[in-house]
């Protein structure tokens, strides 16, 4: 007996040795990383209303001496301070400094009950960063924070305003200086 095969079961044939075959299917092109956007930080988030009804910032204020004189620092417990008066005994100078950075031609405003004052502000250039101002112990606004009712408030430019209770630590380094 004589086979003869025809050609659309030479066809068939072929077609399924062609589904058989083991080269691997080409891989897909690898994924292009995406090009990252540059977007400006956004706008620290800042208190609503009127400064004197601001919620007090989270903290509570600690008192030290050192070698160069007292200092106060503000904020919460085993984290880094987010505010620092310093009396600085061999300049007769007070620093008042807030966690975060600044640009050029920034300012730190003080509000307390009877007054507000405005200051040049300068990044201290520490690790982490904080940005200052220095006023003499004299400074009238020093006596406004001592006073005021309950807590003062610190704005700085680019960084979010702060509400901090005006606890007799930060009198005692101003009194510190004074002396």
């Amino acid at each position: 007996m004589r086979i003869t095969y025809t050609p659309l079961f030479v066809s068939l044939v072929l077609l399924a040795l062609s589904a058989c075959s083991t080269a691997p299917p080409e891989p897909a092109p690898a994924p292009q990383p995406a090009k990252p956007i540059a977007t400006p930080a956004p706008a620290p988030m800042q208190p609503k209303g009127e400064w004197i009804d601001w919620p007090i910032t989270p903290g509570a204020w600690a008192y030290r001496k050192d070698g160069r004189g007292s200092l106060a620092l503000f904020g919460e417990a085993d984290r880094d301070a987010i505010f620092i008066i310093r009396c600085d005994h061999s300049r007769r100078q007070l620093f008042l400094s807030r966690a975060g950075s600044v640009g050029q031609n920034a300012k730190m405003v003080l509000r307390a009950s009877a007054g507000m004052a405005s200051y040049p502000a300068v990044n201290s250039g520490g690790t982490p960063a904080y940005t200052a101002i220095s006023v003499s112990p004299g400074d009238i606004m020093m006596d406004r924070i001592a006073y005021s009712r309950g807590r003062f408030a610190v704005e700085t430019s680019g960084l979010e305003s702060l509400a901090i209770p005006a606890w007799p630590e930060f009198s005692r380094v101003v009194e510190d200086c004074r002396n």
